[in-house]
């Protein structure tokens, strides 16, 4: 099964951030395209066996079928959606450390504007 491949206006925005950061901040333009690039192509990969990743483990996320993708030092957030064969990428964080990864999703959680939920529920609707 082929599965579609959705991305969040936030996830745009996370992947857009993660170029400007390492590209102007880190002053490597060629990193960041090379990043960009790896991102890219392990999100399109999600199109077969989008399964195939580990559910995030801790509520309310995981009855929500979240799971993560690591990428370098980056984490795709997705939910799949079997029934209409979709995978929604909901977010894209870094994650080089476990404990960096749960502190950045629980301040997700906590701030209504860029909750997860909220990004799938406006991703949804659209």
């Amino acid at each position: 099964m082929i599965f579609e491949i959705e991305v969040s206006d936030q996830a745009d925005v996370d992947i857009r951030g993660i170029y400007e950061y390492i590209a102007f901040e880190l002053q490597a333009p060629d990193n960041a395209g090379g990043q960009l690039d790896r991102l890219e192509e392990s999100i399109m990969s999600l199109k077969q066996m989008p399964e195939r990743f580990h559910g995030y483990e801790n509520e309310p996320w995981k009855s929500r079928g979240l799971r993560i993708m690591p990428v370098d030092n980056y984490c795709v957030l997705y939910i799949t959606d079997m029934e209409r064969v979709i995978v929604s990428i909901v977010r894209v964080m870094y994650g080089g450390k476990e404990e960096i990864l749960i502190h950045n999703l629980e301040n997700t959680q906590s701030n209504k504007e860029y909750s997860i939920l909220e990004s799938y529920k406006k991703f949804i609707r659209a």
